[in-house]
Formats: structure tokens, sequence, C-alpha cells
């Protein structure tokens, strides 16, 4: 795909994996529809991708765990950009580390709707208009989680497994149309996620992990295969 003038939409844009390929991204010219849930770092990411050379950014600032939000932003979205040609569903939080009845049940709830709920609700309200593109794609990131059972992360394995299985199957549903489905299941990722969840790693520790702007360039590298070349799973370690 030649992206240069595409219109791109990327959740979890505020901080992490999704602003560093928002930047990234914005260097190839590119359109950008950002959502995050903090409106002020989403502004500063918007920022950042019009110096790096986005032609255009638009934010929208709600939570995807909501669904009455996610509902009313989703149609907003749609409305407002009929030429939507990739979805990157990035956004996800972490579960800190710990036996299942650690967790209440509203944090199962915001776990499983962030990661997984949401990202499938996303893509429902999204295929319609991403169908109508000649060239379009969907990029899922899931974990390394999503293949690989991971002690005391229960809910957050299964939200990235499901990530996974969802995958799969769309790529199945949409092979012969013009949309491509791809997913990620990338290793620890240097990101403030372990953090937010309490689950505090320290900086000497985040730096063994992989660097935001390394999985972007892997990103975009999925993105501008040929036609006749797409990686519809892609696997990153660190090293």
């Amino acid at each position: 795909m030649e992206l240069h003038n595409k219109t791109i939409l990327i959740t979890g844009a505020s901080d992490g994996i999704g602003k560093a390929t928002a930047i990234r991204l914005a260097k190839e010219k590119t359109h950008l529809i950002l959502l995050g849930r903090n409106n002020e770092r989403l502004t500063q990411t918007k920022e950042e991708c019009l110096k790096s050379g986005a032609l255009e950014v638009t934010t929208y600032a709600f939570d995807l765990a909501d669904k009455n939000e996610l509902k009313n932003s989703a149609e907003t979205i749609t409305q407002n950009h009929k030429d939507i040609n990739v979805l990157l569903n990035i956004a996800g939080i972490w579960q800190k580390v710990g036996d299942l009845d650690t967790l209440t049940h509203d944090q199962i709830d915001y776990i499983l709707n962030t990661n997984l709920n949401g990202l499938i609700k996303l893509t429902n309200t999204l295929l319609p208009n991403l169908r109508t593109q000649q060239d379009a794609a969907i990029i899922n990131i899931s974990s390394r989680s999503g293949y690989s059972a991971q002690s005391g992360q229960s809910v957050y394995t299964a939200s990235k497994y499901g990530v996974k299985g969802f995958t799969k199957v769309l790529c199945q549903d949409l092979k012969d149309t013009n949309v491509r489905v791809a997913g990620i299941y990338q290793g620890g990722t240097n990101t403030q996620m372990f953090n937010k969840a309490g689950d505090i790693k320290t900086e000497e520790k985040l730096k063994t992990f992989i660097p935001t702007e390394e999985l972007a360039e892997v990103i975009v590298f999925m993105l501008t295969r040929g036609n006749n070349c797409w990686l519809p799973e892609v696997k990153v370690e660190n090293k």
C-alpha cells in the first residue's frame, strides 16, 4: 500500500505504541484520525504529527470501554470520515500480575471491554467504510500473551487470546475482499501501560523492552508491502 494521502485511524494514540505509530505515519504524509482517552495528551500527539508532516489530524477523546461513548463516537467518525483506508487497533490496558481472585468484577469488565470488546465493536462499525476503499487494511495489536499463557495474567491473556481469535477469523472472512487483516504479537514494550496498572517497572527494566518507535516501524513495513505480499501474523520480541 502506498501510504501517501491515505486516511488512517489509530486507537490508543495518546501515548505508547499508538502515539509512536501516529508520529511515524505522519512522516508518510497521511491523514490521521487519532482516538484516545486523554484529550490533553491526544492534542499533544496531534501537534507532533502535524510537525512531522501529517496532511491532516483529527482527534476523538473517549473511552473504548464505555459502550455508550464508543457507540456515539464510532457513529460520528463514520459520518465524518467516509474514506478510512487503515484501522490500527492499538489501544490496550494491562492487568497487574496476580491471581484471578485479586480482581474485582469491575476490573475484569474494564480489561475485557478495552482490550477486546471495544476493539471488536469499533471494527464492526468501521468495516462497511473500509470495504468501500480500493485498498484497505486492519491491523490488531495483540501481545505475546495472545499466543502464550503468562502466569498471573488470566484476564489480560483472555482478552489477548480473544484478539488473536477475532483477527484470524476476520482474515478468513475478508480474504476475498479488498480489506487485508493482520495481527501483531509483541513481547514487553517500553510504555507506561504497566505503571498505569500499578505493576511498576523501573526505567532500567523498561529499557530492556521493545522501543515503541521500532514497533511503529514494523507496522509501517507491514502496511507498505505490495498487493501480492501480506504478513497476516507477525511476532516481535526484544533480543
